[in-house]
């Protein structure tokens, strides 16, 4: 992505997040972000290591074999998005629910490692910067590690405060349980998870397709028809929500929930609400 593309998109978030955070402030309930939809202009084979969302199911059905949607353009504030998408348009919500609050913002992106801490500030402009970074953010490694990340803000955020950890969660619980507890202690810890839900289901589709794991770089070829993966992938997603829900529960914390084809707004929306009431009583 280019510097035009970046500011660009940075422009689009801002109005579109800006006016959404006002309006929701004022008391007033916008149940969706408008965009300008998605459009494609053709498709092609699928090919190893593109990312099955985009495959076209109803001509993959029809062929027998896999093929991927060629897109002119991306999604603007809109459902039906990659995880990185759609974790960075909810950063950007919350940076702008901030902003109107007066409250400093920082930011931290991490892998496996470190690879952009911004200290908290106040201001518009620094605003845009964040969202800047997460726009053009490309990570320099592949895994994920979200104990560094809290171990991290554990030693650099001195003060109390609110931290909004925005992941799909998807890591071992056993390998981030240890900091995520001292840190429920230390701050007002929100858990954002992004969920696609081709992580719990696979469309039923008598295809087979060959794919990439983005964190190790291990190839496989599966069957998407296949009722042992699809059982063995159901067994994973729901021991793994167990465990999540294990973690949250003693420290009374509701994550927040996103699903990436289905309004972004709504759940952070919802969350925001539930909390001013509880505040009320």
């Amino acid at each position: 992505m280019d510097t035009a593309e970046i500011l660009k998109k940075v422009r689009q978030i801002e109005i579109q997040t800006d006016r959404l955070v006002s309006e929701t402030f004022a008391g007033e309930y916008l149940s969706t972000f408008k965009g300008q939809g998605i459009e494609f202009a053709e498709v092609r084979e699928y090919i190893p290591g593109d990312d099955v969302r985009s495959i076209d199911w109803n001509v993959t059905a029809r062929t027998g074999i896999p093929y991927i949607k060629k897109f002119n353009e991306t999604r603007e504030l809109t459902t039906d998005k990659f995880k990185q998408q759609a974790a960075a348009e909810l950063a950007a919500l919350f940076a702008f629910s901030a902003l109107q609050n007066s409250d400093k913002v920082g930011l931290l992106l991490f892998s496996d490692q470190i690879e952009l801490f911004v200290p908290p500030k106040k201001g518009k402009r620094h605003i845009l910067r964040l969202i800047r970074e997460l726009v053009a953010f490309e990570p320099k490694q592949t895994k994920t590690n979200i104990a560094l990340c809290l171990e991290t803000l554990l030693k650099v955020l001195k003060h109390q405060g609110i931290v909004v950890l925005i992941s799909d969660f998807l890591e071992p619980v056993s390998q981030f349980e240890r900091p995520f507890k001292l840190a429920a202690k230390k701050f007002d810890l929100i858990p954002v998870k992004v969920q696609d839900k081709l992580e719990y289901t696979l469309p039923d589709v008598p295809v087979c397709v060959g794919m990439v794991d983005p964190e190790t770089g291990e190839e496989d070829e599966l069957c998407l028809s296949d009722e042992d993966l699809n059982q063995q992938l159901r067994d994973f997603w729901q021991k793994q929500q167990q465990a999540l829900h294990a973690l949250f529960t003693p420290f009374k914390i509701e994550p927040i929930v996103a699903q990436t084809d289905k309004p972004l707004a709504d759940p952070v929306i919802a969350f925001f609400k539930r909390r001013a009431k509880k505040i009320r009583k």
